[in-house]
């Protein structure tokens, strides 16, 4: 098969390429499904991160952590669908979230998605989260949480989450910022209790 790409744009561990069709991604996502990469399309273009590093894992977990004791504690009901791939052919759209997360019910859509951003540039995420129609999108950068809502014309930046209204999001930030992540879960969980 021959891939019609245009002089691929190469950044600190991933590929942009353009002019990629659906068939060819599906390809390509089987092909690399063993080494760790992470496929990212919208309207042709495809990103492929390679292999995820700590600097990104580790407070993915953390905050994922976080996130789940406090649902927990506070007897919210939820679903953690993690990296599940969501996005269609006819959306012309597809993302694997670095966390997801569905309240109440399971979905096939999640409410929530969590992007851990170490690297700027690329597809526009939340062009691709607005078709798939996740309502919530979070993106953690350097220790700070950014919080976008799906509206009537698109995400707004809102300054608390809607889903969890009242979490404090400031301190989510400051135990994702701890050195130790296995203190930081505790010293949290023992701030709800």
């Amino acid at each position: 098969m021959v891939v019609a790409i245009s002089k691929p744009e190469l950044n600190q561990g991933r590929a942009l390429l353009s002019n990629v069709t659906w068939e060819t991604l599906e390809k390509l996502d089987v092909d690399l499904a063993e080494t760790g990469a992470h496929l990212t399309y919208l309207d042709g273009y495809l990103e492929i991160m390679a292999p995820l590093s700590d600097a990104h894992e580790e407070p993915k977990k953390t905050l994922g952590q976080l996130l789940e004791i406090y649902m927990r504690m506070k007897n919210i009901r939820f679903y953690a669908r993690g990296s599940t791939t969501i996005g269609m052919k006819e959306l012309g759209a597809r993302k694997e979230p670095d966390e997801s997360y569905c309240l109440g019910t399971r979905k096939s859509v999640p409410d929530l998605a969590i992007e851990v951003i170490v690297t700027s540039g690329g597809i526009d995420t939340l062009e691709i989260y607005r078709r798939v129609g996740v309502g919530e999108v979070w993106f953690w950068e350097d220790g700070v949480i950014s919080v976008y809502c799906l509206g009537s014309t698109g995400y707004e930046l809102v300054s608390k989450s809607t889903l969890l209204p009242e979490l404090d999001l400031r301190l989510i930030e400051f135990y994702s910022r701890m050195g130790d992540q296995y203190d930081a879960v505790n010293a949290f969980m023992q701030l709800l209790m």
